[in-house]
C-alpha cells in the first residue's frame, strides 16, 4: 500500500491513514488541530501526537467553551502537566484562542462554515507532488493567518495554519499515488 513518504512510524501511520488531510467539518475537531498545530511549533508532529491524550485531558476534551473559562490558577497548573507541552504562551493562547473561536461561532453560526469558506467548502488538491518538498506557506495559508491575528488568534502563523489547513483536509497534499489521496478529495 503507498503512502506518503512521512508515514513512517507506527503514530505516524496511523495518524496518515485515518485523519490527515480528511476534511473536517466537525468544529470541536477544528479546535484540537488548531490547539495542537499552535502546540507543535518548533516541536516534531510526533511529539504532539504521543501527547494528543494529555491535551485532550487538560484542555476538556477540546471544548472551546470550557477552555476560554479557564482561571489564572487552572493555566498555571497546567504549567507542571507533563502530558502536554508546557509552555506559558502555548498554554496562554489556547485560552485566547478558544475565546476567539467562539466570537466567530457566534458571528458566523459555525467556525466549520467560516473556515471552509476560504476554499469555497471544497479541499483544494495539490497535484504532482510525488517526490518534491510540500511547500510550508502558501498565499492562502497566509490569509487564513492574517485574518486569524486580526481576531485575535495567537500561534497562528503562516506555516502553522498551513500545517493546520492540511490535517483538516482544507487542502489535500497527499502524494497523488497515495491510497489516500482520492479518498482526501470528498468532503
Amino acid at each position: 500500500m503507498k503512502r506518503c513518504v512521512w508515514a513512517a512510524t507506527p503514530l505516524s501511520i496511523a495518524y496518515h491513514d485515518r485523519e490527515w488531510g480528511v476534511p473536517v467539518h466537525d468544529d470541536r475537531v477544528l479546535f484540537e488541530f488548531i490547539v495542537l498545530e499552535g502546540a507543535q511549533a518548533g516541536l516534531s508532529w510526533e511529539t504532539i501526537l504521543r501527547k494528543r491524550e494529555g491535551y485532550r485531558r487538560a484542555f476538556a476534551g477540546f471544548d472551546p467553551a470550557k477552555v476560554a473559562r479557564f482561571t489564572a490558577a487552572r493555566r498555571r497548573r497546567l504549567l507542571t502537566d507533563e502530558g502536554i507541552v508546557r509552555n506559558r504562551l502555548k498554554i496562554e493562547s489556547t485560552v485566547t484562542n478558544a475565546a476567539a473561536f467562539l466570537a466567530i461561532q457566534r458571528e458566523c453560526g459555525s467556525f466549520d462554515r467560516w473556515l471552509w469558506d476560504f476554499v469555497g467548502g471544497r479541499p483544494l488538491a495539490n497535484r504532482g507532488r510525488r517526490g518534491r518538498r510540500l511547500p510550508a506557506r502558501t498565499a492562502l495559508s497566509d490569509a487564513l493567518s492574517r485574518e486569524l491575528k486580526r481576531r485575535g488568534f495567537r500561534f497562528v502563523g503562516t506555516t502553522i495554519c498551513y500545517a493546520f489547513m492540511q490535517a483538516v483536509g482544507i487542502v489535500n497534499d497527499h502524494a497523488t499515488d497515495c491510497f489516500r489521496y482520492r479518498t482526501c478529495l470528498r468532503t
